[in-house]
This record gives C-alpha cells, sequence and structure tokens, in this order.
C-alpha cells in the first residue's frame, strides 16, 4: 500500500525525531481521519512542503479530527538543480488552476504569475493578493496528490520589469513563442541555477516585452509546429526541460 501524504506545520516537523511522534489536526487531520478512515498502524507520510518527509504509522486517532504519527523514517530532500521556473502570462481562473496543478504534478519548482500586457485576467491590489493564495492552495493539494515533499512555490504577482530581473540572474532564460526558430528539445541546458520559462497570454507577448526581455539576456525557442495554449505551453515545457537536463532520469 503506498502511504497517503499529509501537510504538517514545518515547525511540527522541524522537532519530530524519529521514534517520537507527530500530529496532524485541522482540515488536514478531518481528512485523515473522516475523509481517508485512517486507522491506528496504517502506513502515512508526512511532509511541510518545504522538502521535509516523515514517514510512519498512524498511531492514535483522537475524535473527527485529530491524529498522531509515529515516526520511523525521516527525508530531507535536497532542492534539485537546475531548478525550474515558469514565469505564467495570467489566465482566466477557470484555467489558470489547473495549469498550477500541472506543473506540481511535473516537478516544476517555482511558477510566477506575469501580469502580461495582453493578459484577459487582470489582478489589481486585494484580488492580487486572492489570486495569488488560490493558486497556492492549487499548488498545496497537487503537492500532495503528487506525493512531493517539496510543493510547488507560488510567488508574488510579478510584472515585466521584475520579470526581466529574473532573467538577467538566470542560468538561462526562455520565451516561449511559434514563431521561434529554436526549438525547445534541441537547445543546450546548464546543469546548475535558474531555468526561466516564459509564457505569454493567449493574446501574445508585445514586441515591447520582447525586446525587454531579450535585453535582459532571454531567448525564445517554440516547442515543434502546433501552437499550444498559454495554459498548457509552461507544462509542456517544464517537461521537456526536466527530460533533457536529467531531472527525470
Amino acid at each position: 500500500m503506498v502511504a497517503p501524504v499529509f501537510i504538517a506545520p514545518p515547525e511540527a516537523l522541524a522537532a519530530a525525531v524519529v521514534g517520537g511522534s507527530v500530529e496532524i489536526s485541522g482540515d488536514e487531520g478531518r481528512h485523515a481521519v473522516t475523509v481517508r478512515r485512517l486507522h491506528v498502524g496504517e502506513p502515512i507520510d508526512v511532509v511541510d512542503g518545504h522538502g521535509r518527509r516523515a514517514s510512519g504509522r498512524v498511531g492514535g486517532v483522537g475524535g473527527k479530527d485529530r491524529l498522531t504519527v509515529t515516526v520511523e523514517t525521516i527525508v530531507d530532500e535536497v532542492p534539485p538543480q537546475p531548478r525550474v521556473i515558469v514565469v505564467q502570462a495570467l489566465l482566466k481562473s477557470d484555467r489558470a488552476e489547473t495549469t498550477v496543478e500541472l506543473l506540481s504534478e511535473v516537478a516544476a519548482e517555482v511558477v510566477i504569475p506575469w501580469a502580461a500586457a495582453r493578459s484577459v485576467a487582470v489582478w489589481r491590489e486585494e484580488k492580487a493578493q486572492r489570486g495569488v493564495e488560490k493558486w497556492r492552495r492549487a499548488a498545496a493539494e497537487a503537492g500532495k496528490q503528487s506525493r512531493r515533499s517539496r510543493f510547488l512555490d507560488v510567488l508574488e504577482l510579478h510584472h515585466t520589469a521584475a520579470v526581466c530581473a529574473l532573467v538577467a540572474g538566470a542560468s538561462l532564460a526562455i520565451v516561449l513563442h511559434e514563431e521561434a526558430v529554436d526549438r525547445l528539445p534541441a537547445l543546450t541546458w546548464p546543469s546548475t541555477g535558474d531555468l526561466v520559462l516564459i509564457v505569454g497570454p493567449e493574446g501574445g507577448i508585445t514586441p515591447g516585452e520582447w525586446d525587454e526581455f531579450v535585453a535582459a539576456g532571454a531567448q525564445s525557442a517554440r516547442m515543434g509546429d502546433s501552437v499550444m495554449r498559454a495554459s498548457t505551453a509552461g507544462t509542456a515545457a517544464a517537461a521537456v526541460v526536466l527530460a533533457a537536463t536529467g531531472r527525470w532520469s
């Protein structure tokens, strides 16, 4: 039986030791007890979303929203290299969370919501914070389903100037564009540092945005002959990069 994964606060897992116990409570505890119906002795993994995993067995169940885990092993995942960062132009809400979930499933490290000039969705003030929180919830849920101990990190909303600063510090930055000459699978990839993939909105990247990215050090590439949606291009590109760099080997 594959052990189900649940989330515990980082401070709880930081204090965990082999032979000790970790408590899961609140919404996570309720899901474990009343939805998954876990019983004493069943295997379970507890993660903090930042790379620590405690594996063990259910040691006790209390009420409808609390259980304890007897810890058998603790593993601290080393941050993988190179780090894959997807800069995703804002999408309509019905597609955005699916995109975040897919990026989590393929094991990208970071996704950054980008307020592109031609994005249909517009995040202002409180809406920006709500949007980021929705993406983070989607990333956490997908991280659990994918059995990740280190969840996809959703950063705050970026405007083009902030994306350019990210590009300037990257080992390699690629703007996905259907008119690019180079094919993504044929590129040479660095083994360390940040690999940044920039995905424009359905309306495309403006000439001004393109000029700023190139000036910051980005280059363009395409996936293939077909044109992908803005909501799926980032996931496909991240999969190519993860395979090409040996992250999936």
